[in-house]
This record gives structure tokens, C-alpha cells and sequence, in this order.
């Protein structure tokens, strides 16, 4: 058993909110009242863990929607191990990986097979499936069999589907299924380079770039065969202010529809990929700060309903390439919470309660997975977080280290990272809350 007292409580799907204690058995919730301890018998407290969170907030789990382990194909990136640590590091309990390793999980076998690596980590690791066989956008997999694997959703993330008779007939296929199809949204032909911005970046390299068209000619075209089919899609790391306006009108149509926002997309712009270069090179690219502001405001009216950090790992020396050679992508998992802390909460656009919403139960929710809230016979997966609290990011749980937030000061740090009533993650050094603990 354990005994997380006198933290302060916040859980998005009830509303709850305020000085609570939470007692843990095995990996379910038991209880959750104030002055716990004194309510208990003393033979019931007796071996029981007790944990000061004084002074820290208390949340679900994180649950990031879209994560790249690199495994199976890409061991010196990431593997499932250490990308599962670097999420737990970051406050993250459960995390859906994207199927475009090598080879891609487009079969039954390959899927069991990652599934059961995650179930050897300390948080829950879940995956999305292929939409179509060898990522290639011809030919549909068997999802129905992928589905029955423990498939949580499908996608061809950083593949775009560009056959629009492929695309409705995964559409037909995961509305019957009751499953969601996550759609990378960027059409190839419009672009040159992909990663920087068609605009001050892509002319500061002297390249041509991606525009802002690349993504919304798709997103249009996903969301009016959504609307056909009645498939539930969402728009992943959208980038664009007409992308936003797209989901918004749609969501406004009643369509089942959700957006990513990354925290890359609401920090940075183009101008940061000058500063950065390849370090800032990612897909779809950082754009205008016209959009960076529209991405918030779709966080802010709930058009944009969660934040997901597209984690992509990427070597040093694959970094270290010319920007127009270098992969796109950069990791995410230990800086996000802070990043959304710092622009976000205290940049005034959202409150901490909203924060963790777009966090954790709305992505679970997305992907129909019992997390990302607190309550009574709900899962033990929780976090505890020190808003107060300053750190400079400096190195990383994950194999890789390419972040353009090296260097920067953050606010709120994660302090404990609590998976199925264990410790996934303890800050080196934390004692406790301001009374001190028994951790």
C-alpha cells in the first residue's frame, strides 16, 4: 500500500480539486479523503509506504498520445526501455507509440511483440497500429486482427496517406472497429524540403520549404471523408492557424474529431529554426508566430484538445548533418509538462486544471484507455509535481539528446512518477514535501 498526504489534488475529469489523500493497494486507487492517515486503523497503515507531498500537486498520470520508441529498427536512437523511462521522467504513466519502425507494426506478431517489451518497463506502453502494410499507402492491413492484438488506434504517422480510396476504406474500416485513425497531414508533392517553414526559413537557408498548404489541402480532405464515413480521426501535431480553423468548423459541424497540439508548436516559430537549425527542424515545420498563437487559442477554446509530444529521437551525428540532409524531429517527453507549465499556465492562456486535461484524460479518452484520472477504484498512476519549482534543461533520461530547449530555464518539475501503485520515477535527491517524507 501507499499513502501519497497532504498534496494538492487536481483530477480534469471530475473536477476535484483541493488538499486530498490518496491511498494506493496494488495498482488501484483504494482511497482518496483528506486526513487519511488519522481516519485509518493503525494495523491498516502498518507496512504501508507513506509519501509527503507537501508543497506539490498531485495529478493523473500524463498520457502522451504520439511517441516514437524506435524499436524494432533504430536501437541507437531509442528502445522501448529507455523512451519509457524518459516518459516517466517527464510524468507520464502511459504513452501510444507510432508504427513506423522497421519493420513497421503492420502485423498481429510485430504488434504483440512491442506490446510485451512495454509491459517490461514501469509505465504503461501502448501502440497504434499500421494503417496500411509496409507503411506504404497502397494496401490496408488486417485490422481487425491488429485491433484484436491490442491495437489502440491506427496510423501511418510521418507516411501521409495520399490514396483518397485507401484513406475512406480505413475510414469504413475503423468506424466499425470503434477505433481512431491518427493522420500525419502534410502532402508531399507541395513541398521541397520538408522540416523548415516556407517563408523567412526556408529563404534564410535558401531552400524551398514546406508551406502552410501541405497540411490544410489534407486536414480539409480527412475531415470531409470523416464526415462521410463517420470515422472518429485525429489531426496530429496540427501547425497551421487555417488547420485550427479547419477543426474548429468541423468540431462545430458535430464531427468526431480531435487535434494535437505538440509543445514545440506553441513555444517556438520559424525564427527558431534559424537560431537552431537542424536542432528545430521538425515535421510539419515551426511556422508564423501568427499560428504559434492560433495553436494556443485552439488549446484555449478546446478545438485543439490535447498535447502530445511527437518524442522523436535522432543520433548526434544524424543532427549534426547539413539542416537541408538532417531528419526531422525532436524529443519531447522530459521537457513537455514544463513547457506547458511555463508558455501556457503562466503565460495565461490555460489554467494548470486545463493543462492537465489536454494531459491526460482526454487522450486516454481518445484512445479508449482506463487513464489519465483520479478516483476510487481507478488506476494508481499518478504524479506529483513541484509548480514552483526552476530547472535548466541540461541532460536527458532518453538515449538521444536533440532539443532545441537545452539551456532554457523551465517552470514546474516532476517530482514522482507513481505507475500502478510503484515508483516509475523519483527526482534524485527529493525527500518529500516541506515536512519531509518517508520515501
Amino acid at each position: 500500500m501507499l499513502l501519497i498526504e497532504k498534496g494538492y489534488l487536481i483530477d480534469p475529469k471530475s473536477g476535484k480539486e483541493g488538499h486530498y489523500d490518496i491511498l494506493t493497494q496494488g495498482s488501484r486507487i483504494l482511497r482518496i479523503s483528506p486526513g487519511l492517515r488519522g481516519a485509518l486503523p493503525r494495523e491498516r497503515l502498518r507496512g504501508c509506504r507513506i509519501l509527503n507531498a507537501e508543497g506539490l500537486l498531485v495529478a493523473p498520470g500524463l498520457v502522451d498520445a504520439h511517441v516514437h520508441f524506435r524499436e524494432p529498427g533504430f536501437p541507437e536512437k531509442e528502445d522501448i526501455r529507455t523512451g519509457a523511462a524518459a516518459a516517466a521522467r517527464g510524468g507520464f504513466t502511459t504513452v501510444v507509440m507510432m508504427a513506423n519502425t522497421r519493420p513497421a507494426v503492420d502485423e498481429p506478431q510485430i504488434l504483440r511483440g512491442v506490446l510485451g517489451k512495454g509491459k517490461e518497463t514501469a509505465i504503461h506502453v501502448e501502440a497504434c497500429a499500421a494503417v496500411t502494410k509496409g507503411l506504404e499507402g497502397k494496401v490496408l492491413t488486417a485490422m481487425e486482427a491488429l485491433a484484436e492484438a491490442g491495437a489502440a488506434g491506427f496510423s501511418d504517422d510521418g507516411h501521409p496517406l495520399l490514396r483518397e480510396p485507401v484513406v475512406r476504406a480505413a475510414m469504413e474500416k475503423a468506424a466499425a472497429l470503434d477505433k481512431v485513425l491518427s493522420f500525419h497531414e502534410e502532402d508531399p508533392a507541395l513541398i521541397g524540403e520538408n522540416g523548415i517553414h516556407r517563408g523567412r526559413a526556408s529563404a534564410h537557408f535558401g531552400l524551398s520549404g514546406s508551406p502552410r498548404e501541405a497540411e490544410t489541402v489534407m486536414i480539409e480532405r480527412d475531415l470531409r471523408l470523416a464526415a462521410e464515413t463517420g470515422a472518429c480521426v485525429n489531426i496530429q501535431h496540427i501547425s497551421t492557424k487555417e488547420g485550427v480553423e479547419l477543426v474548429r468548423l468541423a468540431k462545430r459541424r458535430g464531427q468526431h474529431v480531435h487535434a494535437e497540439a505538440t509543445p514545440h508548436h506553441f513555444s517556438m516559430t520559424q525564427e527558431d529554426t534559424i537560431r537552431y537549425g537542424a536542432m528545430a527542424k521538425m515535421n510539419p515545420p515551426l511556422r508564423e508566430e501568427a499560428d504559434r498563437q492560433a495553436v494556443i487559442g485552439g488549446l484555449a477554446d478546446g478545438t485543439v484538445d490535447l498535447i502530445a509530444t511527437d518524442h522523436a529521437p535522432h543520433t548526434r551525428a544524424e543532427k549534426a548533418l547539413p539542416i537541408d540532409r538532417a531528419p526531422s524531429g525532436i524529443i519531447g517527453l522530459e521537457t513537455a509538462l514544463s513547457l506547458g507549465i511555463t508558455k501556457l499556465v503562466h503565460g495565461g492562456y490555460l489554467t494548470m486544471r486545463q493543462l492537465l486535461a489536454k494531459m491526460s484524460v482526454n487522450p486516454a479518452a481518445m484512445y479508449q484507455l482506463d487513464a489519465g484520472y483520479l478516483a476510487e477504484g481507478g488506476p494508481a498512476d499518478l504524479v506529483l509535481i513541484d509548480t514552483a519549482a526552476s530547472w535548466v534543461v541540461e541532460d536527458f533520461f532518453s538515449k538521444s539528446a536533440n532539443s532545441p530547449f537545452i539551456g532554457q530555464t523551465l517552470k514546474g518539475e516532476v517530482s514522482v512518477t507513481i505507475c500502478d501503485g510503484k515508483i516509475a520515477y523519483r527526482k534524485p535527491g527529493w525527500k518529500g514535501g516541506k515536512g519531509g517524507g518517508d520515501l
